[in-house]
């Protein structure tokens, strides 16, 4: 069967609210066996918790009215194993207040060419980024994003403009000049891959999957 997932996923990154959906399954085929069968082959590193039918014209990217992510950062002097694989480690203390002013900054509809990697530098990079906000939690500091849509890299290099401000490298007020400036080279580094992860899309028929992050740091 072809699939389609609500989103794309760079290498390295994670996710515990992907959706895929397929539209030539064989009409015996049960949702209930649809989940069993895939989580036989596919456990552990990878877990279906639902399935369920759809209507016709749905599409799991195209039908989906927002996507979250949540870029974890590990703000601890020494690292921690179990999270090495799902959180950034950043000893160096962040200022999170700052960090949310900037945020603040770049919640809205916005030409996000300044936080993108485009194929084609003429694609739109117009998107409604609805939530941008950073929390901390212990020494964990999530910085979940909200929009529409994203383009590729944007949450990436979201993260990596407010890890800079939290560094006191970059100021808040400077976001509206970076957005404007519709140049990659105007906003911070791309942050690594593996603090990144889908959590949650969003659709009109309002499903939603019961997650347990584990030992995740989202």
């Amino acid at each position: 069967m072809a699939t389609v997932g609500a989103g794309r996923t760079d290498a390295g990154v994670h996710a515990l609210g992907q959706v895929m959906s397929t539209s030539d399954a064989p009409e015996e085929c049960r949702p209930e066996d649809v989940v069993s069968a895939l989580n036989r082959m596919c456990g552990p590193s990878i877990a279906v918790h639902s399935a369920r039918q759809a209507a016709d014209d749905f599409h799991a990217r195209f039908s989906a009215r927002s996507r979250a992510y949540i870029y974890a950062v590990l703000n601890s002097p020494v690292g921690d194993p179990w999270l090495a694989k799902t959180a950034l480690h950043h000893p160096g203390e962040l200022n999170v207040d700052a960090m949310n002013e900037a945020a603040g900054h770049l919640v809205g509809p916005h030409d996000f060419h300044s936080f993108a990697r485009l194929p084609d530098p003429d694609a739109s990079a117009e998107r409604v980024l609805y939530e941008l906000r950073c929390a901390k939690e212990g020494s964990v500091i999530r910085i979940r994003a909200r929009a529409n849509a994203f383009v590729h890299q944007m949450v990436r290099s979201l993260a990596g403009t407010l890890l800079a401000v939290g560094e006191g490298r970059r100021r808040p007020d400077e976001m509206p000049a970076v957005v404007a400036a519709r140049d990659r080279a105007a906003a911070g580094p791309v942050a690594p891959p593996h603090g990144l992860c889908l959590v949650s899309v969003e659709y009109d028929e309002g499903w939603s999957v019961p997650l347990d992050p584990g030992g995740a740091a989202v």
